[in-house]
């Protein structure tokens, strides 16, 4: 398994969603007042200030069930409480319902507030799974059908009736339904776009932790090494003391004299990592562009394919900066995607000048089709070309592309020109972010 299958395997198993997609129940409760609120208003306006003949009672009623519902929800479960689907679905229809009788007792379609009816459809796809969107939206229809047959009048002044035209009617029922539908898609779209980017920016987060967590590592030993230093050095002169003393006894000799020697070897042990580290630090922290490159490059020679450098510049002018573990992960994906792809060779040219420092990879493939390099840079983008031999990008070429513009590069995605088939990225950095006080 490559180094990229293992990493991607890492976070595979991982639910990013988790309960962060569920409908939190303080939220439905807060909008539920602001409902309970706006009903009482508009109910109290329309009879008191407009004096428009309003079945009063039934309405009260149908709002103070809305109310009562939420108090109880309210003091039944704690505000950081999340619905499971199921839930959500339950509490979304009641209060579908609730604004459908609502609505169907003050005139049905003709009242201004029946688009309202969209309201929970939309709050229910943009959160809830779709099959649970679907039979909410259903139940939407049947109510938005049934108050176009309403046998109540529209509240209007006294002693005039107001009739709506069946045909404006059906107008009416067409252009909600069609708001609903309209509404929910859109809203669904937006929610999964943002919740990919949302997923995909978590991977990108825990890739960037672990690759830090390895540059680190050799830090951790030269700690390790100090602190146990001293406490290790007691036990040698303990050890030391104890075999001088029961030397000649012939029960604890033996035994003395292999902790003495054991703690020897322990201290040999990390004198040796602390050289490694002191020696090596510089090495490890400061990376000139001609050994990042070499790194990148190394674990992908063994696949049969050909990696071809091109190095156009002086490398005692080359740019010498900091070990970025992003940088590193992010040209190893591009680099091992372009393996994966090549027929035969995978070139990569490294240019610098005193401003720019640029790399381009280029492989003998198939490319990118046309449909493809518009999308390049949404974390699912599954396919090079439309045939399914080409293999897929999946989440790793967002991730690459994510750490490497964090780096200050900017990536140009294409494929090469002329009667050389394959693909062509190119990674353009000012060359003072790739300098020694290293890209942020």
């Amino acid at each position: 398994m490559t180094k990229k299958e293992q990493t991607m395997a890492g976070y595979q198993d991982i639910d990013f969603e988790g309960s962060g997609r569920r409908l939190r129940l303080e939220t439905l409760i807060r909008l539920r007042w602001l409902a309970v609120a706006g009903q009482s208003i508009t109910v109290i306006a329309v009879s008191l200030w407009l004096e428009f003949p309003l079945p009063l009672v039934p309405a009260a009623i149908l709002i103070a069930l809305l109310a009562a519902v939420n108090f109880f929800l309210t003091v039944r479960f704690p505000p950081a409480h999340r619905l499971t689907p199921p839930s959500a679905l339950l509490l979304l229809a009641f209060d579908l319902c609730q604004l459908m009788a609502l609505l169907f007792i003050t005139g049905g379609l003709a009242n201004p507030f029946a688009p309202l009816v969209c309201v929970p459809v939309i709050i229910s796809s943009s959160l809830q799974p779709v099959r649970f969107s679907v039979v909410l939206g259903l139940l939407a229809v049947a109510g938005i059908t049934a108050l176009a047959f309403t046998p109540f009048p529209l509240p209007w002044f006294v002693g005039t009736l107001l009739v709506v035209p069946p045909i404006l009617t059906a107008g009416f029922w067409f252009a909600i339904v069609c708001t609903t539908a309209f509404a929910a898609f859109y809203s669904y779209r937006v929610s999964q776009e943002a919740t990919e980017l949302s997923d995909a920016l978590a991977a990108t987060e825990l890739i960037l932790q672990r690759e830090k967590h390895l540059s680190q590592l050799d830090g951790l030993a030269a700690a390790a090494a100090h602190e146990l230093g001293t406490p290790l050095a007691t036990i040698s002169v303990v050890a030391r003391e104890m075999e001088r003393e029961l030397g000649s006894d012939e029960r604890f000799r033996e035994d003395v004299q292999l902790l003495r020697s054991q703690s020897e070897r322990c201290r040999d042990i990390l004198r040796r990592l602390t050289t490694l580290s002191t020696e090596d630090e510089a090495h490890m922290r400061v990376l000139p562009l001609s050994s990042l490159m070499e790194e990148v490059m190394a674990p992908h020679r063994e696949f049969g394919i050909a990696l071809k450098l091109v190095e156009n510049g002086d490398r005692a002018s080359e740019p010498v900066g900091t070990r970025n573990p992003g940088i590193l992960y992010g040209l190893g994906n591009l680099l091992e995607n372009a393996v994966d792809h090549a027929r035969a060779e995978v070139t990569v040219t490294v240019s610098h000048t005193p401003e720019r420092v640029t790399i381009v990879i280029e492989d003998d493939g198939e490319g990118y089709a046309t449909d493809i390099l518009q999308r390049i840079g949404d974390p699912y983008v599954t396919k090079r070309q439309k045939d399914e031999r080409a293999g897929g990008l999946g989440l790793g070429l967002f991730i690459a592309k994510t750490l490497l513009e964090r780096s200050g590069a900017k990536l140009t995605f294409g494929n090469r020109t002329g009667d050389q088939p394959g693909a062509r990225v190119s990674v353009d950095w000012p060359r003072a972010r790739m300098e020694a006080k290293g890209a942020k």
